[in-house]
Order: C-alpha cells, then structure tokens, then sequence
C-alpha cells in the first residue's frame, strides 16, 4: 500500500513538473496523432517502472503480526449428541381399590416410607369375613365326612360312589374358602413396591372406588431412567451401554448414565426413536418429570488430531485452511496456508483428518490479520 501511495505522488509529480511539459501534453492530446500518444504513453510507462524499481529498494518494512501458537498433538476425541430429555421412574403410580366400598382403616400418610406388601387401608367387606366363617366351617366337615369315608372304603365298606361324592363335597368348599379368602384380600390396600408416599386423596370413612385421582401416590425414587427421543440417522450409534452426561441446570449437578433401552419403532411424524437412559439418584435429588440435557456420546476417536474451531478460515473457493507457523527461529516464524480436512466438531474443538501432522505449529489468535508469507511474532 506504501508503494502505490508514493508511486501515485511521484507520477503526480511527473506530469505537474512543469508549465511546458503540461502545455506539450496538452499539446499532444490536442493533436489526437495515436502515433504520438502511443509514444508518450511508452515514455512515460518507462519512467514508472524506474519508479517501481527505486521503491523497491527503498521501501524495506516488512509487514508482520503479533500471534499466538501452538503444537497439535493426538488426542482422544468424543463427539457428543446433545437433546432434552425428562426424568422418570417406572415407579410412580397411583394406588386404587381393587374393590369399592367405604374405607374403614388409612395407615398411610404423606411422605412415610413403605415396603413392598405393607398395609395402607382397608375398605370395608361388606360382611365376606362372616361368609367366610360360614364357608370354611362347611370345608372342615366336608374334609371329616371325606377323611371318613376314605378309611371306610380303604376297608372295602360302603360303594365307591358314596367316596367319590364325599371327595367332590370336599374340594368345592375348598376352592369356595380360596376364592372367598380372594376376594376378602382384596379389600386391603397393600404397596406393591417399596417406595415412599408423596400424597394420600382421600380420608378414612370415605366411599372409595376406582377414579383418576386415587387413593394415594407412591413413588421410588431408586430406579431413576431419562427418557428422549433421538433422529433415525443414530441407529446403530448408540447401543445399548452407551454412556450419556446427564446435566440438571436446575441443580447445577451432572450425572453418568447408561443407555439402557432402545425402541424398535420409528415415529413416523419426526423420524426418531426412543431411548431410555438408567441414572443412579445417589443424593436423592432426581424427582419424575424433571427437564434434563443430554450428552450422548456417538463417535470416539482415541488418536485424534485436533484444533480450537476458531483457528479454521474458509477461502474464497470454499476450501478450509488454517495457518502454521514455519522457519521457526526464536518467538518469529512464517506464516503458511494450509489447507485441512474436518470431521467432527464439539466443545469448541474440531477434528482434522488430514492436512496437519503431530508437531505441527499452528496459529491460534490473530488468524484473522494474517496471510500467506507474512512474518509472525509471538
């Protein structure tokens, strides 16, 4: 730039240096002789070359730039697919009555916690237990009567009819004493899994029945899963045991999971399927349907070459290219273009699979201010 500014100045100098130099050019376009102008235009061109050649060997500041550098090594790579996912347990569910009827006991209450089969209620049996008396006092004797009869006909007394009826008698009111026993179990609210209980709707005396509501809340909060939905183009990236960063913004906390379910069917309206990831709850923070960001991993390269993504420029042909620093000698060295192959990018870094070499220098601040040749400081 400093030489096309002095050049211009002196050929402005050139063509000004004199009333008759002017009046002779003024002359000459006058005359509109090309044979003349052509002449002038050769002299003149001459005289700009002298010109060009005198700054070259007076002008010897060379452009430089301050930059920072440095080596690219192997590394291990992990390229991420990031989603939203929600957390959730297989056990949150609402108990029901299996029976309707008004409920006489509630040993249940807000945050207790409960083991498998305990307790929590009973409804009311509507008078089973006084036919269930009834009914195993008819078993016990139909059993006597059968006893009896069995030993009579081991001695050949009596008709086998007679031990066949006796038999009969006595395995109805059996199986009539198991269904009864059934159906009387079912007026007791038992948990059907260890748990604790989050709420409880209702209040003893209450008619209960089946409804959207139900009686109460339980949940488990030790077997915790997220679960999302990823696009198709990741079959056969993730499997099963596919490690997964699980971030909760809202307690400022991540956890490592695993995926533990992958869905056989593709969802038709967004091309993507479900996964489920299992995530340990070892504070006992995570509650269902809380919002999590997922960090899938989906592509690991253990000998890696890569390089902050802010070093890598695109040309004007659309090729990639970073800059090294060559003829190192001290903190100095040149600047080369060097055109690069990328794969996958992600925390800021990028891949190159080719174009660069374990060693190599490259530029890392001020790539923007540089070009090919120039001299680097750092």
């Amino acid at each position: 730039m400093k030489k096309i500014i002095l050049l211009s100045t002196l050929s402005l100098a050139l063509f000004s240096c004199g009333n008759g130099e002017n009046k002779s050019i003024e002359s000459i376009l006058a005359s509109k002789n090309t044979a003349i102008l052509s002449a002038k235009k050769a002299e003149l061109q001459a005289q700009i070359i002298l010109l060009e050649e005198a700054l070259s060997k007076l002008d010897t500041l060379k452009e430089e730039a301050l930059v920072a550098i440095q080596p690219v090594n192997d590394t291990v790579f992990s390229h991420y697919l990031e989603v939203q996912g929600n957390i959730n347990t297989k056990e949150n569910i609402l108990i029901q009555p299996e029976i309707p009827g008004t409920l006489v006991a509630l040993q249940a209450k807000a945050g207790q916690q409960v083991v498998k089969g305990q307790e929590l209620g009973r409804v009311d049996d509507g008078g089973m237990s006084q036919q269930l008396a009834s009914i195993e006092n008819q078993y016990a004797l139909a059993k006597t009567t059968f006893e009896r009869q069995k030993n009579l006909w081991s001695q050949k007394i009596g008709s086998e009819i007679q031990f066949l009826n006796a038999q009969t008698q006595m395995i109805s009111a059996q199986k009539a004493v198991a269904q009864l026993k059934a159906q009387l179990a079912k007026t007791v609210i038992r948990a059907p899994f260890t748990g604790v209980i989050d709420e409880v709707f209702v209040e003893r005396g209450e008619v209960v029945s089946a409804n959207p509501t139900g009686l109460m809340r339980l949940v488990n909060l030790n077997n915790m899963y997220v679960s999302t939905t990823v696009p198709e183009t990741y079959i056969g990236k993730l499997k099963i045991g596919t490690a997964v960063e699980v971030n909760l913004s809202a307690l400022g906390k991540s956890y490592t999971g695993k995926v533990r379910q992958i869905a056989s069917n593709i969802n038709p309206n967004n091309r993507s399927f479900g996964i489920e990831i299992a995530v340990p709850n070892t504070d006992n923070l995570l509650r269902p349907n809380q919002v999590a960001k997922l960090k899938i991993t989906d592509y690991v390269n253990p000998k890696a070459i890569t390089i902050p993504s802010t070093s890598i420029q695109k040309d004007a042909q659309g090729y990639q290219f970073v800059f090294t620093a060559t003829a190192i000698k001290g903190n100095t060295a040149i600047a080369k273009k060097t055109l690069v192959v990328l794969g996958k990018s992600g925390n800021n870094v990028t891949e190159i699979l080719s174009g660069l070499q374990p060693k190599d220098q490259i530029v890392t601040d001020g790539v923007n201010s540089i070009s090919d040749g120039m001299k680097l400081n750092f």
